[in-house]
């Protein structure tokens, strides 16, 4: 008797622990589908959550916004149309690129819970990418170069083009672009010069891939490099400060003629452009402003 009751024991004990209590279990945690084709995203569950388990659907898009798609024994919203529930899973009879994100399937009851996560992943191939490319910089400034496909599912990642040719992630590793001291980020797309030189200058375009699909290049933007103009810019100061000179110097001399209206009260008088040069130097006292108002010239 004793050793029957250690057989049914050993059996019990063979037979149940074939499942885990209160799991819930997905065949497939990450699924590829092309856009607008179906799929069947499948979850199954242990019998002791028992027959009137509670079962929901809730979906986490890249940005992190979570949305409840199969709830209180029905599809919800925009998902009534688009998904049907059966024992075993949740089917969208047609995708789309917003669909792309992480679905968990929760099961309560009987007090136990679980929950499983399938990562839906919507292919749709990369569009012509939009790149901002600055036509022109000036010797040794910083410039950054960007491209960025919209559409691409997974992701698209980069590669940029200088005068149709590609250029290497590190060009520190190619002895034709060694000189050269840019930076690439494959992933977001920028191409960044921290002191762009003449050895810069040419025609660059970016292409974005992810697999599916043709890769897709972008427009083609000459970037100049130029050196900065000292000579216009010393030039540019000085027609400034010979443009103050002459105001100050017809100052004083309308001042002298007596062009200027007089007043008899807070009389300045004026006897060189020095003294006009050195009244204006005086900012904001209330001798510059009586200088504005009061000219004056002695005899």
């Amino acid at each position: 008797m004793d050793m029957l009751t250690f057989v049914f024991v050993c059996l019990s004990i063979s037979i149940t622990g074939l499942h885990a209590a209160f799991t819930v279990t997905v065949d497939n945690p990450s699924i590829k589908v092309k856009e607008n084709d179906g799929v069947d995203l499948k979850c199954s569950y242990s019998s002791d959550f028992g027959s009137t388990a509670r079962v929901e659907w809730k979906f986490k898009d890249l940005k992190g916004s979570q949305t409840l798609v199969y709830f209180d024994n029905k599809p919800t919203g925009n998902y009534e149309s688009r998904v049907t529930f059966y024992n075993g899973g949740l089917r969208f009879n047609k995708v789309t690129r917003a669909d792309t994100g992480d679905y968990d399937c929760e099961v309560s009851g009987n007090n136990g819970y679980d929950e499983k996560t399938i990562k839906l992943t919507v292919l749709v191939p990369p569009s012509k990418p939009v790149s901002r490319i600055p036509p022109s910089v000036t010797t040794g400034n910083y410039a950054r170069l960007t491209c960025f496909d919209a559409d691409g599912s997974p992701p698209s990642t980069y590669r940029w083009y200088k005068d149709n040719t590609p250029l290497p992630v590190d060009p520190t590793k190619f002895p034709n672009f060694k000189n050269l001291t840019y930076k690439m980020n494959v992933y977001n797309g920028t191409l960044e010069f921290a002191s762009v030189s003449k050895l810069d200058i040419g025609s660059y375009s970016c292409e974005a891939s992810n697999g599916e699909g043709a890769p897709q290049r972008g427009d083609v933007v000459r970037m100049e490099v130029h050196d900065l103009n000292v000579g216009g810019i010393v030039a540019g100061v000085i027609v400034a400060l010979l443009a103050v000179g002459l105001l100050l110097f017809g100052l004083w001399y309308a001042s002298k003629k007596g062009y200027l209206p007089t007043s008899q009260n807070n009389k300045l008088f004026i006897h060189s452009p020095e003294q006009m040069i050195w009244m204006m130097g005086m900012g904001n006292s209330s001798r510059n402003h009586l200088l504005l108002c009061s000219l004056c010239y002695s005899a």
